[in-house]
């Protein structure tokens, strides 16, 4: 029951991202100025919002993997170096989603 509970919160918290976010993808750019003023907060919030999910799904999914390469290294000992090396690629990848995340976020509040 838990985990359909986290799969509930992380929809919301996306469906709310996307909610902050959608006035600011369609909004027109014929005063760039104007535009940012009003909407800056929204942008901004929506950042760090964005940047939080990321986090937090980046979070989960490490603590899967690891928890899923020590699981197979604790059930046969030998294979350890086969699991270790696509473990940390494994790892190393599901990071670069959350810093790529970060650099939109951070492109976001630079336009602010």
């Amino acid at each position: 029951m838990a985990n359909r509970t986290k799969k509930n919160i992380v929809s919301l918290l996306t469906f709310l991202a996307v909610l902050c976010v959608y006035s600011v993808a369609f909004a027109q750019s014929s005063a760039k100025d104007e535009a940012i003023g009003s909407q800056g907060g929204i942008m901004v919030f929506g950042a760090a919002l964005g940047l939080g999910i990321a986090a937090v799904g980046g979070a989960l999914a490490q603590g899967r993997a690891a928890a899923a390469a020590l699981d197979g290294i604790a059930r046969n000992p030998g294979a350890a170096d086969k699991i270790r090396g696509p473990m940390i690629l494994g790892l190393a990848l599901i990071e670069s989603l959350v810093i790529y995340s970060l650099v939109i976020a951070f492109l976001i509040v630079a336009k602010f």
